[in-house]
């Protein structure tokens, strides 16, 4: 029997295939390691191939459409309902099969190798950012047990921290000193990484065409960017703006029953660390506005709409707004090409 529809339940060593037919039959249920997957493959008719979006589906994906197969990646909260009995691979790889069979069941797109490749750039920048946190915490918590307290942020960290270390007169022992000097050293050399990551960055913004022109939005930068470039891939995918912006995580949760709506605080869903880039932008717009106001002048255009829903909404709640209406925008200017963003009068207009 022909396979259709192909379950892979991927795992380091050994993946666990589930096969159904047209009609849905189970016509192989098949252990391959992972030196005979890509030869058992290739094998095969082209069909629709499911897997998880777990690590090494992008990869797989990318290969197996190579073939001609049709790849499908289904988030695993997705899969999980559809697993039945005991869970080992084979029921996962069935799971994953009956989920791939369902119409209104969420997938995801196989990313590119250059969509890989930026998100690893940021997730490498956040793991330095976490690296240079806990050192800064650390040389803090030692100065705190002698009586110094230090200031917060990194820069204020290295230079009292430079300035103890070279003082004999401080009231540190030498040793300490030394064990300081070592630890600084430490956290000088993450912060000239993050230099040099913040530079890639930078650059590949200013290369990118497509990011170019998302950064002509008031609190979209580098970050945001690159980020969103990274992690859309087919913006089409999404039905309107509001549909990204409910991906995203920006619109509120809602708990109704019984015909009573009921809206809580905003669902969180999706990338997180896309959704806390937006929200930066948005407090950053709203500052700017609130300087505007306080310096007496009018503010004109959007900043119209921020300030009168600062002062009804507070903060907060305003700056979350201001990342619903920019990814809206931001999904706007992906799918149009010859849009561009106009900050008075209507969001968008067409190039000439």
């Amino acid at each position: 029997m022909k396979v259709t529809t192909l379950g892979i339940d991927i795992a380091k060593t050994v993946f666990h295939l589930i096969g159904l037919d047209a009609r849905g039959h189970e016509v192989l249920n098949k252990k391959v390691s992972r030196s005979h997957l890509t030869k058992t493959i290739q094998n095969l008719p082209p069909c629709r191939i499911a897997m998880e979006s777990c690590g090494s589906a992008n990869y797989w994906g990318r290969e197996f459409e190579k073939m001609g197969h049709a790849i499908v990646l289904i988030p695993p909260q997705y899969v999980k309902p559809f697993v039945r009995t005991n869970k080992n691979d084979a029921n996962d790889a069935r799971a994953i099969c009956e989920a791939a069979l369902r119409p209104s069941i969420p997938t995801v797109p196989v990313k590119t190798e250059d969509a890989q490749d930026i998100q690893s750039l940021h997730r490498s920048r956040q793991l330095l950012i976490g690296f240079r946190t806990a050192t800064i915490n650390h040389i803090r918590g030692i100065l705190l047990e002698y009586g110094i307290v230090l200031g917060q942020s990194p820069k204020k960290v290295g230079g009292e921290l430079e300035r103890l270390v070279n003082d004999p007169e401080c009231g540190l022992s030498p040793s300490l000193r030394e064990t300081l000097r070592v630890i600084g050293a430490e956290l000088a050399g993450l912060e000239s990484k993050l230099e040099d990551f913040d530079t890639w960055i930078e650059n590949l913004a200013k290369r990118h065409p497509v990011c170019k022109r998302l950064m002509t939005v008031p609190g979209v930068g580098v970050l945001t960017a690159t980020v969103l470039v990274a992690l859309v891939g087919d913006p089409f995918r999404f039905r309107n703006g509001r549909h990204f912006a409910a991906y995203l995580g920006l619109v509120p949760k809602q708990h109704s029953s019984g015909g009573k709506n009921v809206l809580l605080g905003i669902s969180k869903r999706g990338d997180t660390y896309l959704r806390t880039l937006l929200i930066h932008g948005g407090r950053a717009m709203v500052r700017s506005v609130m300087k505007i106001a306080a310096a007496g002048k009018e503010p004109a255009g959007r900043n119209t709409w921020i300030l009168s829903l600062y002062e009804r909404r507070g903060y907060n709640r305003t700056a979350v707004a201001v990342a619903n209406k920019n990814a809206r925008v931001l999904w706007a200017l992906l799918t149009k090409e010859d849009a561009v963003y106009s900050p008075a009068g209507p969001a968008l207009r067409k190039t000439a």
